[in-house]
């Protein structure tokens, strides 16, 4: 056992990030039901000296314990409240793509916009808005109808459709290649999703843009697609009224410091619309161009303007930035299939990882690792282990030490991140490898992203499917399924050697 002499605060944290917004210190657990409205599943409860994390703010469930550190901790990271992101959008090995941006722009003019659609009386709001934003991305190239049913009825998940979800979900469920499927193959409201569908595409890397930058969302939105993100409503429908809405100027605007209950997609900004067109008042001009998931009959054909001071649009953005065609690899290895739901570290910013894998019946090509950064400014290196014994943790991980290092870099973003590596590694049939990882993020204490039951009924977690390790100098390692009842947020893609 790995010990540490001193003092630390023990937090046990669900990263549940529905569309939801919480503030430093005092955070809700909830998810959108079938009206919209956050449903709240625990107590709240106060911890000092903790932040809100820079994957948006969700909201957190947090149970402080006093205890002497003994092996990591899981927690919620501290947020790097600086705002100095340059414009231009990330790519995978760090470098920026910037471009000079218009006061206006309108991506229906452009073609890239999906056809408005209708999540009718169901709390899917998270999964429209998702996929709405993936086939953005995707446009004006390839235009696809992806399906929400197949999303909100992912198995692994415990949600039913009229009991909402969030961003999470969908995370977890395209990066896990359980989709997108085709909306033809599992028609949405039918409540019936069929087995044995397969991903029509491959979501590789998905970016959370730093809350309120708007810079970078209308970067993201230009260069790349829609952008998902979340505001307060009380209106659940085309027919609805709300204070908050201007249904001539088809504006909307809530200033008051309300959790988020309603996902949309940004898709436009006009940094001249103007303010009086909003039904409360507001400091200056300005709104982004919104698609809803409520029909035509909504808004302008299904879109609306909301303002930059609402107090919630904004906050959590979520892009699909890299998404590849579905042969992109042969085979993905991973045990984390409802996603990032806490963190896990040793009180420090960085930590080690290795998720031990074995290969099938034939030779493979270790061609990519996958993992989240779980806030900004990471800095990752990236290994790999061979002929890994069957019980690793007997020599406290001794074997870990003959690792290969195969990539390194910086992620501006947090998100999830596929890096392919510099040069691809043979693996023989049968051969027990790990992918291993290195993370500093700075500000925060917990690092490594997780699977766990956060106890809040939401997931499925099957700790049978991996075989974790983590460590705080990558030289003394313990098990996280045995020792810490979680998977690690750590993928592996092959490929064939024929």
């Amino acid at each position: 056992m790995i010990r540490h002499a001193r003092t630390v605060i023990l937090v046990c944290v669900a990263l549940f990030a529905l569309a939801g917004c919480g503030s430093a210190g005092k955070r809700e657990e909830g998810r959108f039901d079938e009206t919209g409205s956050l449903t709240n599943d625990a107590e709240v409860q106060e911890t000092a000296e903790t932040e809100t994390p820079g994957v948006g703010s969700e909201p957190f469930a947090q149970l402080p314990i006093e205890t002497e550190a003994s092996g990591p901790q899981m927690g919620a990271a501290q947020d790097d409240e600086s705002s100095d992101v340059q414009p231009g959008m990330e790519t995978a090995d760090g470098e920026e793509a910037s471009v000079r941006l218009p006061e206006r722009y309108d991506a229906r003019e452009d073609g890239r916009t999906s056809p408005v659609k209708n999540q009718g009386d169901l709390g899917t709001c998270w999964a429209f808005a998702s996929l709405l934003a993936l086939e953005s991305s995707l446009l004006p190239d390839e235009a696809f109808d992806f399906s929400e049913d197949h999303m909100s009825q992912n198995p692994y998940f415990a949600l039913r459709q009229d009991e909402g979800g969030d961003y999470t979900m969908s995370m977890a469920y395209l990066l896990a290649w359980q989709g997108p499927v085709l909306e033809e193959e599992d028609p949405y409201g039918d409540g019936v999703s069929p087995e044995g569908l397969c991903a029509v595409k491959h979501v590789q890397e998905i970016q959370i843009l730093p809350e309120k930058d708007r810079e970078a969302i209308r970067q993201a939105v230009y260069t790349v697609g829609g952008v998902q993100s979340s505001l307060y409503t009380t209106m659940r429908n085309d027919a609805s009224s709300s204070e908050y809405y201007n249904r001539e100027s088809r504006a909307y605007c809530c200033t008051e410091d309300r959790d988020p209950n309603h996902d949309v997609v940004i898709v436009g900004w006009d940094d001249a619309f103007p303010k009086e067109s909003f039904p409360v008042e507001v400091p200056g001009d300005g709104a982004f161009l919104c698609e809803n998931s409520w029909g035509t009959q909504f808004g302008e054909d299904g879109f609306f303007y909301v303002s930059y001071y609402d107090e919630n649009l904004g906050k959590n953005n979520i892009l699909y930035s890299v998404v590849e065609d579905a042969d992109n690899y042969d085979r993905i290895y991973q045990s984390d299939r409802c996603g990032w739901i806490g963190q896990l570290g040793y009180g420090d910013e960085t930590a080690w990882a290795v998720n031990v894998y074995e290969t099938e019946a034939q030779d493979e090509c270790l061609e990519a690792v996958g993992f989240y950064a779980t806030d900004r400014d990471t800095d990752y290196e990236l290994y790999v282990v061979t002929n890994v014994p069957e019980d690793p943790s007997a020599d406290s991980g001794a074997c870990f030490a003959g690792r290969l290092p195969v990539a390194s870099g910086h992620l501006q973003y947090s998100g999830y991140y596929t890096i392919r590596l510099e040069e691809a590694v043979s693996l023989a049939a049968g051969t027990r490898f790990g992918v291993m990882m290195r993370l500093t993020t700075p500000g925060v204490i917990h690092p490594i992203a997780i699977e766990y039951d956060a106890g809040d009924g939401k997931s499925r977690i099957d700790l049978g499917d991996g075989e974790g390790y983590i460590s705080p100098d990558g030289d003394q390692w313990e098990n996280t399924e045995a020792n810490q009842a979680c998977n690690l947020c750590l993928k592996a893609y092959t490929s064939g050697t024929d």
